[in-house]
């Protein structure tokens, strides 16, 4: 297969159970892959301290996927402590407050702050049992989104089948758009239930997707990352 450079609009998530199996798979994918998220599922298995060896050995970007939610100040020092490592994005709750905190505790650094929009997991009936108000979910992302924007977000995390309607609002220009959920033709959805190809995902506004399954799971991780972004291309 001929040798595709490595693309940074594609975010393979390391979803694997501890450190050293993601730096098993990164060495693995080698220069396939430039960008790395690592969640809270590794948090407790080395996570960061993965992140910090990908970023600083290995010159890769780090997506790390916190999603802080709690009151102001206790966000605003957990952003703090993780921006001294030097990191690309961290995710928080896109409600403003928590929005507000994060950009104030990532102040004076590159670290970027994005705001999570609704879940990709989630449908209307998921956010019925949580008591989230009425209403189409794209147009709650949408306006999520916006008031995350005005809070100061750096970007905002939604669905690709959102990602037009966010990309259209006066608010969004230079903000960057990543989107989970994102499958390759013919990939099986697993938990995810928003979802959209790669390139539709770009084409319809995302600066970034994120794919863990599809490339991690697959009998040959590099052709599958290969195989993405030559579909970005």
């Amino acid at each position: 297969m001929s040798q595709t450079r490595a693309d940074d609009r594609l975010i393979v998530a390391l979803d694997v159970p501890n450190a050293l199996d993601g730096l098993d798979l990164a060495r693995r994918l080698g220069d396939a892959v430039s960008f790395y998220k690592i969640g809270l599922g590794m948090l407790t298995g080395g996570g960061l301290a993965l992140a910090n060896e990908l970023k600083q050995d290995h010159g890769k970007r780090i997506f790390l996927d916190m999603k802080f939610f709690d009151i102001g100040a206790t966000v605003e020092a957990a952003v703090r402590g993780i921006a001294q490592f030097d990191l690309d994005f961290l995710t928080v709750h896109g409600d403003p407050n928590v929005v507000r905190a994060a950009k104030d505790g990532a102040s004076g650094k590159d670290l970027k702050i994005l705001a999570v929009t609704v879940l990709t997991s989630l449908e209307r009936a998921d956010l019925d049992a949580a008591l989230i108000r009425p209403g189409d979910v794209r147009d709650i992302v949408v306006e999520r989104a916006g008031r995350a924007f005005a809070a100061g977000a750096d970007g905002v995390i939604c669905s690709p089948r959102e990602a037009a309607l966010v990309r259209a609002l006066p608010e969004a220009a230079g903000r960057l758009i990543v989107t989970p959920g994102v499958r390759p033709a013919g990939a099986a959805l697993g938990d995810q239930k928003r979802v959209a190809t790669p390139a539709q995902a770009i084409a319809d506004g995302a600066d970034h997707i994120v794919v863990g399954r599809p490339v991690w799971a697959a009998p040959d991780p590099v052709s599958a990352a290969r195989a993405i972004i030559e579909e970005l291309s």
